[in-house]
């Protein structure tokens, strides 16, 4: 059989390992797979073929923290001049390794979809919690206050509400579905109308030069799109002062499609809050005032975490290698916009 060499984290080789060497060995062109770890010298990272990024490498960095797991295995991917292959445990690939990789010929393989159903949730569990006050609930909780809301101006019916789901990808259509049954109104937006024009869930679907629109009818904005040169900055104050007296907005894309700073504006002007799963920097910092604002939701970047979710990625990797190997297509190869 063929060698080839697969980085992985230490972690993950003593979960995998042998699970990983069965499909490579029972594949149609079979291979023996070498174990190389981000520890191990750099003539041995300079064999390196494929490679498996898992939770455990990633571990609490951000795109603005990188923690030294992390970027042992950013040294060992950069030395590897034969890699012809990277699998990464997240959905997104806005990180700029993926790119600098990406520019060298080396394809890049994701795990969209993956935590679909746990994002979809999460976004229509703040949905709800937004619309039906459930912070208000809470606050009034904890001050040990009977606190009814059978006159609130804007406690309202659900049904008939309008949400505008930016990005139609597995989230996107998920959270329309979710939405959908609760007899609510879902715009989609997505760079490729003519796709989903028909897609299950939505009622309405426009490209993002005609989202503009759709803004002053909505009072709901969900955001489960990728961070890309047309998304970075979307929601901005222009964005913002359209939205209806009240509206409210989820974020669990990226951080990076929000500028801040207008939204904090805009939550003390006319937003009726918010749910925001992530942020340009992370951890959010101490200082920020979302941190103080009680109609503002934090979740700390976990909106698409489970368990079992490593081993989801995990078998998804394992179908890839085997048609790696097989020479057919790898399922959610990446392609730059």
């Amino acid at each position: 059989m063929r060698p080839l060499h697969l980085l992985v984290s230490a972690d993950a080789l003593s979960r995998y390992r042998e699970r990983f060497a069965k499909v490579a060995s029972t594949a149609s062109s079979p291979a023996e797979i070498n174990w190389i770890l981000p520890s191990d010298p750099a003539d041995a990272h300079a064999l390196i073929d494929m490679a498996f990024i898992s939770r455990d490498v990633t571990g609490a960095s951000s795109k603005t923290n990188i923690l030294p797991d992390l970027a042992n295995y950013y040294v060992a991917l950069r030395r590897a001049m034969r890699l012809q292959w990277v699998h990464n445990h997240a959905s997104g690939t806005d990180r700029p390794i993926f790119a600098e990789l990406h520019a060298r010929g080396v394809r890049i393989t994701t795990s969209s979809g993956i935590n679909a159903n746990p994002v979809a949730h999460t976004a229509v569990g703040a949905l709800i919690a937004l619309g039906r006050k459930f912070p208000a609930v809470w606050q009034a909780q904890k001050e040990i206050r009977w606190a009814p809301m059978m006159s609130h101006p804007a406690l309202h019916d659900l049904a008939g509400q309008t949400a505008m789901v930016i990005g139609m990808g597995p989230i996107g259509q998920k959270i329309a579905r979710i939405l959908s049954a609760m007899d609510m109104h879902v715009v989609g937006v997505t760079r490729d109308e003519a796709k989903h024009r028909t897609t299950e869930g939505f009622n309405q679907v426009i490209d993002y030069e005609s989202m503009g629109q759709a803004i002053p009818q909505t009072q709901y904005v969900v955001l489960a799109c990728p961070l890309t040169s047309q998304t970075h900055g979307l929601i901005n104050g222009a964005f913002l002062s359209q939205l209806p007296q009240g509206s409210f907005l989820i974020n669990v894309a990226r951080g990076q499609v929000v500028n801040q700073n207008d939204l904090v504006e805009a939550l003390h002007s006319h937003l009726g809050g918010a749910f925001l799963d992530v942020f340009a920097t992370e951890p959010l910092e101490s200082d920020s005032p979302l941190w103080r604002m009680p109609h503002v939701m934090i979740s700390p970047h976990t909106a698409g975490h489970f368990t079992g979710y490593a081993e989801k990625v995990a078998l998804l990797f394992m179908h890839n290698l085997n048609n790696y190997l097989s020479g057919q297509p790898l399922l959610n190869e990446w392609q730059p916009s």
